[in-house]
């Protein structure tokens, strides 16, 4: 089924499956991305203040100036020979938005727009000047060649709720065995997509002109839980790919990778309309959670990769209500959010 799903728009099957199989698993974090191409916060208040007051309540926007003051984070950074939080890359890539300034990278923001929506300096004049008119005189297809445009660029929209998600677990499932073993580093957060997107980074106040801030509608929160569990599976198979001893961060990542499993086949079960869902569950199984098992693990997360963007890209949540009991619900969204 996946080699069927992969072929070109001329009907040839894509060559190199593994290769690509690899690719799609490692994929490229717009958190780690190159600091040329980033434009800053700035540019994106210009047009979205609303989303940026929220922003500016979150902890992805207080990590600038509380991270480096974190005890914590402290202890950790002398533990790994780090003197700068700002400036070393092992702290920057998640923690920090990191842009080319005179030549040299420079630490501007915490984690912030381009984090999650990537690098914009190939996209977001492209996004924002309307085609060339006035907001609101667009044609249909003007505005869909726009964001297809934008799209081709690199800009990840909020319907690209797989990618998303991937940017989100690239630093909520630490990906960095040193880190965690000699760092002393939590090996990853208790992430899951629902409850931590819908708390205080919620910014859903573009389409009804910063009139209100809503939660994502209920038959997108299912397509979010199911999208975010295989992304946490795919995950945490990268994570256990990078286990080289039998310390902390393999066992953690062990554990984490065996639980996802266990939650697809599951929602497997609840959803037999998404067959994809045993699919998924089938490539994970094909590589054994161990030690010095990269290459077998990578190609297992590479084909959980493929099929869960077909899934994102497949359905809409409207027929998930089997797994209504099981989404998050206010209560228990991570951080309030800000109207």
């Amino acid at each position: 089924m996946i080699g069927t799903w992969m072929k070109s728009a001329g009907g040839q099957r894509v060559a190199g499956l593994a290769a690509l199989l690899v690719a799609a698993a490692l994929g490229t974090s717009a958190a780690s991305a190159s600091p040329d191409k980033i434009v800053g916060a700035n540019e994106c208040a210009e047009c979205h203040k609303k989303e940026t007051a929220a922003w500016q309540k979150t902890h992805h926007f207080n990590t600038f100036k509380g991270l480096p003051k974190s005890k914590d984070a402290k202890e950790i950074a002398s533990k790994m020979g780090v003197k700068r939080l700002k400036a070393e890359s092992l702290c920057t890539s998640c923690h920090f938005t990191v842009q080319e300034v005179k030549g040299k990278p420079k630490s501007i923001a915490g984690i912030s727009c381009e984090s999650c929506h990537a690098p914009g300096k190939d996209w977001f004049k492209v996004h924002s000047k309307f085609s060339g008119k006035k907001e609101g005189q667009e044609t249909e297809a003007e505005i869909a060649a726009r964001w297809q445009k934008a799209e081709a660029a690199g800009m990840i929209r909020p319907k690209a709720i797989y990618t998303l998600a991937k940017n989100c677990f690239s630093c909520h499932l630490v990906p960095e065995e040193k880190l965690v073993n000699v760092g002393g580093h939590a090996a990853g957060s208790s992430f899951e997509l629902v409850a931590w997107s819908q708390g205080e980074v919620r910014h859903n106040s573009w389409y009804n002109k910063g009139k209100a801030n809503p939660p994502a509608s209920k038959e997108r929160q299912r397509l979010m839980f199911v999208v975010g569990r295989i992304v946490e599976l795919e995950s945490a198979l990268i994570g256990v790919s990078k286990a080289t001893v039998k310390k902390d961060y393999a066992l953690k990542m062990a554990k984490r990778a065996s639980n996802a499993k266990k939650v697809i086949k599951a929602l497997a079960g609840k959803l037999p309309e998404a067959p994809e869902l045993a699919e998924i569950l089938a490539a994970a199984n094909t590589a054994k959670l161990k030690l010095n098992n990269e290459a077998k693990l990578v190609e297992a997360a590479g084909k959980v990769s493929v099929l869960g963007l077909k899934f994102a890209s497949t359905y809409d949540g409207s027929t998930f209500g089997a797994i209504d009991k099981f989404i998050p619900g206010p209560k228990k969204y991570k951080g309030s959010v800000s109207n």
